[in-house]
């Protein structure tokens, strides 16, 4: 059992008489870890299960008090792919008001269906987490970091969903993992009426790793129009896949002012969409892919340690550039990433002229752990 950080953040919050929702992708351990943390608890407990057709007519529409009837004295109430039962937001908040001392807990696999029914509802009476494929720092507890860096390889290729970590033959689990992450989360959805122009999307998306995304030239590569791109990419952050990294812009007018990169949640799933699962020595995209993980990884330590800082890239118009840069308490730190720690490194002046910079770090294999641990 590989421990997960969240959980004691998760704990630190229960019986404070509001929600706590998990969001995340599908398959990256939410209902292992909920179950596991409620293993220390000795109050009594009920556990639903979205997925049940019972369970979603039980609890649709139910008032306060049936609810209250139907669970006892429990104090404990898991409801796990809560997103699949209509109204659940309502429900939950109904518990919440009329109930303080008990502790719901709700997990959904899609950020787009869960928050949807709880943003409205539950305002002010949630704690919200999100939990991502296992971070660098929970396989380096489990494994010991020395352990751990040797595999660096094989994360960059094969990613960090548990299942993948943990089962002998991670390719063959992943294969299955990125078909049943792409298409039972976003293919069945009502709105989504192109499937195979999203293939195309996340496709192109994939290529473009580390380079600047433009929807315009996107949407000339798949044959759509901006608008549709705009959407398709917008559903595919929503679930999870990806999510965009901003162009910061605010005191030189060389600055780009539209720029965003689009980043893999997994390098696995990445690598998994292109079809490509070569070894590093062999292929022609290893700069990108050290990127994506560093990139996603910082995300997860920032997610698991619930450290609240912007982050962004930064280019000129000259095509100077600062691969990532995070921004907290009004000072900036940069990261530059480079595969080969040989390779040349230099901070653009003009940026430091333009910014208050308290750190700026050349991130290489050898020494990544240090702002991931």
């Amino acid at each position: 059992m590989i421990n997960r950080e969240l959980s004691k953040q998760i704990q630190e919050r229960m019986f404070q008489g509001k929600a706590i929702i998990v969001y995340g992708p599908r398959q990256s351990g939410k209902t292992t870890l909920i179950t596991e943390l409620l293993k220390d608890y000795s109050e009594a407990k009920v556990i639903y299960n979205g997925d049940e057709p019972d369970v979603r007519l039980e609890l649709t529409g139910i008032s306060s008090t049936g609810f209250k009837a139907m669970i006892g004295n429990s104090k404990i109430v898991f409801i796990d792919e809560a997103q699949r039962i209509p109204d659940i937001g309502i429900t939950i908040k109904l518990i919440v008001d009329n109930y303080p001392d008990i502790q719901v807990i709700a997990t959904g696999s899609s950020a787009f269906e869960l928050t949807g029914k709880f943003k409205e509802p539950l305002t002010g009476r949630k704690y919200e987490f999100h939990l991502f494929p296992l971070s660098f720092s929970e396989l380096a507890a489990h494994e010991g970091k020395m352990a751990e860096k040797r595999l660096l390889s094989q994360r960059l290729i094969f990613g960090c969903y548990p299942e993948v970590v943990t089962h002998t033959s991670p390719l063959e689990i992943l294969k299955l993992l990125a078909d049943s992450y792409l298409y039972k989360d976003l293919f069945v959805l009502e709105q989504l009426k192109k499937p195979p122009l999203l293939e195309k999307i996340v496709r192109a998306l994939a290529y473009q790793v580390g380079n600047e995304v433009s929807n315009s030239e996107i949407s000339r590569l798949v044959d759509a129009d901006k608008h549709t791109v705009e959407k398709y990419i917008s559903l595919l952050e929503s679930a999870y896949i990806v999510f965009r990294l901003p162009a910061l812009k605010r005191n030189l007018r060389s600055e780009i002012k539209r720029g965003t990169k689009v980043y893999f949640y997994d390098n696995g799933i990445r690598n998994s969409i292109i079809g490509n699962y070569n070894s590093l020595e062999s292929r022609s995209d290893t700069g990108a892919l050290w990127e994506n993980y560093f990139v996603s990884e910082r995300r997860k330590y920032l997610a698991n340690n619930m450290i609240y800082a912007n982050s962004y890239f930064w280019r000129t118009t000259l095509q100077q550039e600062i691969d990532y840069i995070e921004e907290s308490g009004g000072a900036y730190y940069a990261y530059e990433m480079k595969w080969n720690p040989t390779r040349k490194f230099r901070i653009s002046q003009s940026f430091l002229s333009a910014y208050e910079v308290k750190e700026i770090e050349l991130v290489t294999p050898t020494t990544y752990d240090k702002w991931l641990k």
